[in-house]
């Protein structure tokens, strides 16, 4: 057997029955915590295609096989659902978009120790190999890395490679908690978690889809039928399970919006659009929402602000705060991307009454605070020997 924190491993279990399941999740749902994964494939649809399913408890390891025929996957929502249970997962996001998808809920009580170990100071988004390193002295055995999850049968390494996902996480998690509570933070990952638990944290919104795109018009009819095409390529593509991509490049999307087509042989003028795909369920579908975009009224139209229309924030100030930001990191050992991001310093520089992320709760206590006085001109940065230091301005 292998060792884990000085105890003997279970032998992985390969699950392919609802029976060996249900009593799977039965043992489980007596856990204080356990910990989670998946394999997934999604090179050819839009949806996660789920391969496997890891879990590890006290005296259980063991890999589902997602894909066996008839096997009952309500025991695990069961589980997942059970609120005494924290689920610990690495990067927790697509594992957690893949649950939701399957039984529109977010697994109750998550514990993510990609972002626990950046509250604990290993540094921004470490990768499950380089923290098992660092945690355990343990080396993940790469080479199944990239294997297909879809095909089967699977051999007894890829179970056994899937399973190490789970088996070293457990250890991983103690690890991390115990460090946490003992600095205190364990609320600070708390806060975190509670926007991991959102399902709008990864449901995507059709109507926002243009946003994500790179665009050089500020024709305002022009961006309605880019919005509408956006927003349509994602409900097509949900539809019908494949890629956006595969789709409609994005860079099509503009193009399509500059031609505004009425005919399948306008649209076939667009670079990639077959004749096929214009006069077929899709195309027809497409061209009538163009349709509607274009007799939408004025008022109705979106529009994209111009650079030169928006206020900016002194590039010095911003490149102050930042430094004040690393300093803060590194005084208090945690990473400066979970403190706060690039668009939160800006803000703060701008407007420092509005809203934002970094004057709320432990940020504003760990940095907020010092970068309101700093704006104020009530401190400044010095440094001493390798390190930064604030130093209280005498009141004018």
């Amino acid at each position: 057997m292998a060792q884990r924190g000085g105890m003997s491993e279970p032998k992985t279990a390969f699950i392919a029955s609802s029976e060996e399941l249900a009593a799977l999740c039965e043992r489980l749902s007596q856990e204080s915590f356990i910990t989670v994964d998946t394999e997934f494939m999604r090179e050819k649809t839009y949806y996660p295609e789920l391969c496997l399913i890891q879990l590890a408890g006290t005296d259980d390891v063991a890999v589902v096989d997602a894909l066996a025929p008839g096997l009952d996957m309500a025991p695990l929502g069961a589980l997942l659902a059970k609120p005494e249970v924290v689920k610990v997962f690495h990067a927790c996001r697509q594992d957690v978009e893949i649950f939701l998808q399957m039984y529109d809920a977010v697994p109750a009580n998550l514990f993510d120790t990609q972002v626990a170990a950046m509250v604990a100071g290993f540094g921004d988004q470490v990768g499950y190999d380089s923290l098992v390193q660092a945690l355990t002295g343990a080396h993940i055995d790469k080479t199944h890395r990239f294997s297909d999850w879809a095909a089967r049968p699977l051999s007894r390494a890829q179970v056994e490679y899937a399973a190490a996902d789970v088996t070293h996480l457990r250890v991983i998690y103690e690890k991390l908690a115990a460090r946490l509570e003992k600095e205190d933070r364990l609320a600070w990952v708390a806060e975190e978690m509670a926007v991991l638990a959102e399902p709008a944290t990864y449901r995507v919104d059709p109507e926002k889809a243009w946003e994500r795109l790179k665009l050089r018009t500020s024709n305002r009819r022009q961006l309605a039928i880019i919005k509408a095409v956006a927003a349509w390529r994602e409900r097509e593509a949900q539809r019908i399970n494949i890629p956006r991509q595969r789709l409609l490049k994005d860079e099509q999307i503009p193009e399509i919006a500059a031609l505004a087509p009425d005919t399948a042989d306008g649209l076939t003028r667009a670079r990639g659009v077959t004749a096929g795909f214009a006069n077929g369920k899709s195309g027809v579908s497409l061209l009538a929402t163009i349709a509607a975009a274009k007799t939408l009224p004025e008022a109705e139209l979106p529009k994209i602000d111009r650079p030169r229309d928006v206020p900016r924030a002194s590039p010095a100030l911003v490149a102050l705060l930042k430094v004040l930001l690393n300093a803060a990191a590194e005084q208090n050992n945690v990473a400066p991307r979970l403190v706060a991001g690039g668009d939160e310093i800006e803000a703060l520089a701008l407007d420092e009454t509005a809203p934002n992320p970094i004057l709320e709760g432990w940020r504003r206590e760990m940095f907020g605070n010092d970068a309101l006085r700093l704006i104020r001109g009530e401190v400044a940065l010095s440094a001493k020997g390798k390190r930064i230091r604030i130093v209280e301005l005498p009141a004018e």
